[in-house]
């Protein structure tokens, strides 16, 4: 190999290398399953940690802000923490907001960019998958969804 094909080589190399990083990253905001939330999901001392940012439903009857069963409110509220298992792939821990409940759960990112969200008991077996899409439109400053 010449010098000006290693050159280009190393090139086309270092472009491929972020999008194949880009591919196992599960950072950024996601629409849940039943589309009437947005959880935006980062890096922590975890590995990954998740919180709400949107909610179709942010207020109860009342006026009052929606709030989980300690009263927290559920906007901002923390829910997912994960350790990395392996690229694209997390395992670790997800709250039901509504109900306090929390599962074990399985986090891998698929060839077509969809976080699938496995929450079980005891073993993954036991569960049930969710797949989450990306989320890019807006959000309120109060968690709320655009219609």
């Amino acid at each position: 190999m010449s010098l000006t094909g290693r050159g280009t080589a190393i090139l086309l190399a270092g472009l491929l290398l972020p999008a194949a990083g880009r591919a196992a990253d599960a950072s950024g905001q996601w629409l849940t399953g039943d589309r009437d939330g947005v959880i935006e999901i980062g890096p922590c001392a975890e590995g990954l940690c998740g919180r709400i940012v949107g909610m179709t439903v942010t207020h109860n009857p009342d006026g009052t802000p929606r709030a989980d069963p300690q009263g927290r409110p559920m906007c901002g509220l923390a829910i997912l923490r994960a350790e990395p298992d392996g690229p694209g792939h997390w395992s670790g821990r997800i709250t039901d907001p509504e109900s306090g409940s929390t599962w074990r759960c399985t986090l891998a990112l698929d060839a077509t960019d969809h976080l699938l969200l496995r929450g079980y008991i005891l073993l993954p077996v036991f569960g049930q998958t969710q797949t989450w899409t990306r989320h890019a439109g807006p959000l309120g400053a109060d968690c709320a969804m655009p219609e």
